[in-house]
């Protein structure tokens, strides 16, 4: 594929740069789809939806609806765009990016920076939903102090265009967004959304995107919040602000979230800890690290219906998406489960 042909040369650009190349490259077709059928036992349906398989691209990738369709047709089950938040804004200032070669990671602290509700919403607007599945991943502006009031606009907007959206309150790189992850502040959020999505005449499934970085009372808190509350799923997890011993040293006191190979441990540990903690009772997309059908399947059997990646493409390329597809079909084989759903949670059983 031509992207890989190319990733030698695409590892010496600045990554925002890199970013935007590819972007570019998807919207004047440069990169190919893929155009074999899904296995059949990697199909689920969740929130209603028929998912043809469980592998999902994560928020941050496509911030501004540019090329959701491009990428759904590179063979993710589903898609999920932003974060978006209600007035643009520019984020933080660069650089912003770094690129972690030899540990298979990212640092990011771009700080949602995006064109707004507005923008997204006429580039939705006539979206065919038969053409694959699209969440929406919603932020607030850093400026903003009504959390609240941001979160319940981007429902209003772009709720009827959107399969699925998120209350992200977990990236680390807006001012005071974690601390929404406390009991009473989040409660009280989440309330907010879903009186917003109680206006609307399609009201898509609300998850809820979480830190690796909480403490045991805190992931308590928000599944107990989660169960009672009215959510239809979390996602666990976003990067983490830990910095593992032995990361590139160039880079490792950079400020941001770390994302790819170091976060994969304690987002599964994170992930599988909301699994029991939940019961089992809400779909979990698990993200963080994931750069192979082991890695995929891992999180399937500690309780995710559904996983995500983003940060392994920076280094595998979108060839990346089918090697996981057709690996994770022959381990469901291997280990005797007719379709992916049986296998969710299967460690914990």
């Amino acid at each position: 594929m031509l992207y890989r042909r190319a990733f030698p040369l695409l590892d010496r650009i600045d990554p925002e740069r890199a970013h935007r190349l590819a972007i570019a490259a998807l919207k004047t077709g440069l990169v190919g789809r893929d155009r074999r059928p899904d296995p059949r036992v990697l199909q689920q349906t969740l929130f209603g939806m028929l998912f043809p398989n469980p592998v999902g691209l994560a928020a941050g990738f496509d911030k501004d609806a540019e090329v959701y369709q491009r990428t759904l047709d590179l063979g993710f089950g589903f898609v999920e765009l932003g974060s978006v938040t209600p007035r643009p804004q520019a984020g933080n200032p660069r650089p912003r990016l770094f690129r972690l070669t030899a540990d298979r990671a990212v640092i990011n602290r771009m700080g949602f920076n995006n064109h707004g509700i507005d923008a997204m919403a006429a580039r939705l607007r006539d979206r065919d939903p038969a053409r694959g599945i699209v969440g929406i991943n919603l932020g607030k502006n850093k400026d903003q102090t009504d959390a609240a009031a941001d979160y319940a606009a981007g429902t209003r907007a772009l709720g009827p265009l959107a399969d699925y959206l998120v209350i992200n309150v977990s990236s680390p790189n807006t001012p005071g967004l974690r601390a929404l992850q406390s009991r009473d502040a989040l409660a009280a959020l989440i309330e907010a959304v879903l009186a917003a999505r109680a206006q609307l005449t399609r009201r898509p499934p609300l998850l809820l995107k979480i830190a690796p970085d909480l403490t045991d009372a805190d992931r308590q808190d928000i599944a107990d919040i989660a169960l009672v509350s009215g959510l239809d799923g979390l996602i666990v997890s976003n990067t983490t602000i830990a910095r593992p011993a032995g990361l590139d040293p160039r880079f490792a006191a950079e400020a941001g979230g770390l994302s790819g190979r170091p976060l994969f441990r304690p987002a599964t540990e994170a992930l599988r800890d909301l699994y029991r903690r939940t019961e089992g009772k809400l779909p979990i997309i698990g993200v963080g690290g994931v750069a192979s059908a082991a890695d995929a399947y891992a999180k399937i059997r500690a309780g995710a219906a559904l996983v995500q990646l983003y940060t392994a493409l920076v280094f595998e390329g979108p060839s990346l998406v089918r090697r996981i597809k057709d690996g994770l079909a022959a381990l469901l084989a291997r280990d005797g489960f007719a379709n992916v759903a049986e296998a969710v949670g299967a460690d914990e059983r």
